[in-house]
Protein backbone atom coordinates (compact mmCIF):
# COMPACT_ATOMS: atom_id res chain seq x y z
CA UNK A 1 0.00 0.00 0.00
CA UNK A 2 1.96 3.22 -0.98
CA UNK A 3 1.76 6.06 1.52
CA UNK A 4 -1.01 8.45 1.18
CA UNK A 5 1.28 12.04 2.44
CA UNK A 6 -1.64 14.05 2.04
CA UNK A 7 -3.63 11.80 4.06
CA UNK A 8 -1.23 11.15 6.97
CA UNK A 9 -0.28 14.92 7.25
CA UNK A 10 -4.12 15.93 7.07
CA UNK A 11 -4.54 13.67 10.16
CA UNK A 12 -1.56 15.26 11.73
CA UNK A 13 -2.86 19.00 10.69
CA UNK A 14 -6.19 18.18 12.25
CA UNK A 15 -5.41 15.65 15.57
CA UNK A 16 -1.83 16.47 16.01
CA UNK A 17 -1.64 19.01 18.55
CA UNK A 18 -4.48 17.00 20.92
CA UNK A 19 -2.85 14.17 20.49
CA UNK A 20 0.15 15.59 21.92
CA UNK A 21 -1.05 17.09 24.77
CA UNK A 22 -2.57 13.69 25.50
CA UNK A 23 1.20 12.12 25.35
CA UNK A 24 3.02 14.69 27.45
CA UNK A 25 0.20 14.36 29.67
CA UNK A 26 1.08 10.62 29.60
CA UNK A 27 4.57 10.76 29.71
CA UNK A 28 5.93 13.98 30.40
CA UNK A 29 9.03 12.99 28.21
CA UNK A 30 9.32 15.61 25.45
CA UNK A 31 12.17 12.97 23.56
CA UNK A 32 8.83 10.23 23.13
CA UNK A 33 6.34 12.35 22.26
CA UNK A 34 7.16 13.14 18.69
CA UNK A 35 7.80 9.85 18.54
CA UNK A 36 4.98 8.05 20.06
CA UNK A 37 2.04 10.55 17.76
CA UNK A 38 3.98 10.01 14.71
CA UNK A 39 3.49 6.10 15.47
CA UNK A 40 0.04 6.56 16.31
CA UNK A 41 -0.65 8.56 13.45
CA UNK A 42 0.92 6.29 11.39
CA UNK A 43 -0.59 3.51 12.65
CA UNK A 44 -4.25 4.96 12.05
CA UNK A 45 -3.85 5.69 8.78
CA UNK A 46 -2.63 1.89 7.86
CA UNK A 47 -6.13 1.18 9.57
CA UNK A 48 -8.42 3.35 8.20
CA UNK A 49 -10.42 3.58 11.07
CA UNK A 50 -14.12 5.58 10.77
CA UNK A 51 -13.73 9.37 10.87
CA UNK A 52 -16.50 9.84 13.58
CA UNK A 53 -14.25 7.53 16.26
CA UNK A 54 -10.97 8.46 14.91
CA UNK A 55 -10.09 11.15 17.62
CA UNK A 56 -10.74 7.82 20.41
CA UNK A 57 -9.22 5.68 18.01
CA UNK A 58 -6.14 7.71 18.36
CA UNK A 59 -5.78 8.68 22.03
CA UNK A 60 -6.69 4.50 22.58
CA UNK A 61 -3.76 3.83 20.20
CA UNK A 62 -1.46 6.55 21.76
CA UNK A 63 -2.34 4.61 25.17
CA UNK A 64 -1.54 0.94 24.08
CA UNK A 65 1.52 2.37 22.74
CA UNK A 66 3.01 4.24 25.90
CA UNK A 67 1.34 1.48 27.87
CA UNK A 68 3.79 -0.79 25.37
CA UNK A 69 6.81 1.13 25.71
CA UNK A 70 6.28 1.68 29.22
CA UNK A 71 6.23 -2.61 29.96
CA UNK A 72 9.52 -3.09 27.45
CA UNK A 73 11.39 -0.47 29.12
CA UNK A 74 10.91 -1.91 32.43
CA UNK A 75 10.68 -6.05 31.37
CA UNK A 76 10.94 -7.51 35.25
CA UNK A 77 10.05 -4.89 37.20
CA UNK A 78 10.37 -5.16 41.11
CA UNK A 79 7.68 -4.54 43.41
CA UNK A 80 8.66 -0.84 44.08
CA UNK A 81 8.17 -0.17 40.25
CA UNK A 82 4.86 -2.58 39.77
CA UNK A 83 3.26 0.35 42.08
CA UNK A 84 4.77 3.42 40.30
CA UNK A 85 3.76 1.54 36.77
CA UNK A 86 0.06 0.93 38.76
CA UNK A 87 0.05 4.78 39.28
CA UNK A 88 1.47 5.96 36.28
CA UNK A 89 -0.79 3.98 34.09
CA UNK A 90 -3.94 5.13 36.24
CA UNK A 91 -3.03 8.75 35.88
CA UNK A 92 -2.79 7.77 31.96
CA UNK A 93 -5.99 6.52 31.85
CA UNK A 94 -7.73 9.31 34.10
CA UNK A 95 -5.88 12.47 31.31
CA UNK A 96 -6.78 10.17 28.15
CA UNK A 97 -11.01 10.41 30.09
CA UNK A 98 -10.67 13.57 30.51
CA UNK A 99 -9.94 14.16 27.07
CA UNK A 100 -12.38 11.87 25.50
CA UNK A 101 -14.88 13.20 28.53
CA UNK A 102 -13.74 17.37 27.63
CA UNK A 103 -13.92 16.20 23.81
CA UNK A 104 -17.84 14.66 24.34
CA UNK A 105 -18.89 17.90 26.33
CA UNK A 106 -18.01 20.16 23.43
CA UNK A 107 -20.42 18.18 21.64
CA UNK A 108 -23.34 19.04 23.58
CA UNK A 109 -26.03 21.99 23.16
CA UNK A 110 -24.96 25.05 24.86
CA UNK A 111 -27.48 25.09 27.45
CA UNK A 112 -27.10 21.46 28.54
CA UNK A 113 -23.16 21.80 28.55
CA UNK A 114 -23.84 24.56 30.92
CA UNK A 115 -26.00 22.59 33.29
CA UNK A 116 -23.93 19.75 33.38
CA UNK A 117 -20.57 22.10 34.22
CA UNK A 118 -22.65 23.44 37.00
CA UNK A 119 -24.73 20.21 38.50
CA UNK A 120 -21.50 17.93 37.94
CA UNK A 121 -18.38 20.34 38.00
CA UNK A 122 -19.21 22.99 40.25
CA UNK A 123 -21.49 20.30 42.45
CA UNK A 124 -24.26 23.02 42.51
CA UNK A 125 -27.44 22.03 43.78
CA UNK A 126 -30.48 22.10 41.03
CA UNK A 127 -31.22 25.26 42.86
CA UNK A 128 -28.08 27.20 42.93
CA UNK A 129 -28.15 26.03 38.92
CA UNK A 130 -31.59 27.41 38.57
CA UNK A 131 -30.69 30.84 40.05
CA UNK A 132 -27.11 30.51 38.17
CA UNK A 133 -28.57 29.58 34.51
CA UNK A 134 -32.20 31.69 34.85
CA UNK A 135 -34.29 29.14 34.27
CA UNK A 136 -37.06 26.84 36.69
CA UNK A 137 -35.94 24.16 38.21
CA UNK A 138 -38.30 21.63 36.68
CA UNK A 139 -36.00 23.47 33.84
CA UNK A 140 -32.30 23.17 34.93
CA UNK A 141 -33.73 18.43 35.80
CA UNK A 142 -34.56 18.29 32.08
CA UNK A 143 -31.43 19.72 30.88
CA UNK A 144 -29.85 17.56 33.23
CA UNK A 145 -31.85 14.07 31.99
CA UNK A 146 -31.08 14.77 28.21
CA UNK A 147 -27.53 16.50 28.66
CA UNK A 148 -26.51 12.89 30.36
CA UNK A 149 -28.64 10.77 27.79
CA UNK A 150 -26.97 12.62 24.79
CA UNK A 151 -23.53 12.00 26.19
CA UNK A 152 -23.71 8.66 26.71
CA UNK A 153 -24.74 8.51 22.32
CA UNK A 154 -22.18 11.14 21.95
CA UNK A 155 -19.48 8.95 23.99
CA UNK A 156 -20.89 5.47 22.23
CA UNK A 157 -20.03 7.15 18.73
CA UNK A 158 -16.98 8.06 20.21
CA UNK A 159 -16.09 4.49 20.57
CA UNK A 160 -15.94 4.78 24.14
CA UNK A 161 -17.14 1.54 25.94
CA UNK A 162 -18.96 1.74 29.16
Amino acid sequence: MPLDDEAVAEIYREHGPMLRRVVWRATSDANRVDDIVQEVILRVWKQAPDAENLRAYLITTARHLIVDQHRAAGRRPQQAQLVEIAERDSALDRALDQVLVEEALGRLQTNHREIVRCLYYERLTVAETSVRVGVPEGTVKSRAYYAVRNLRVILDEMGVTR
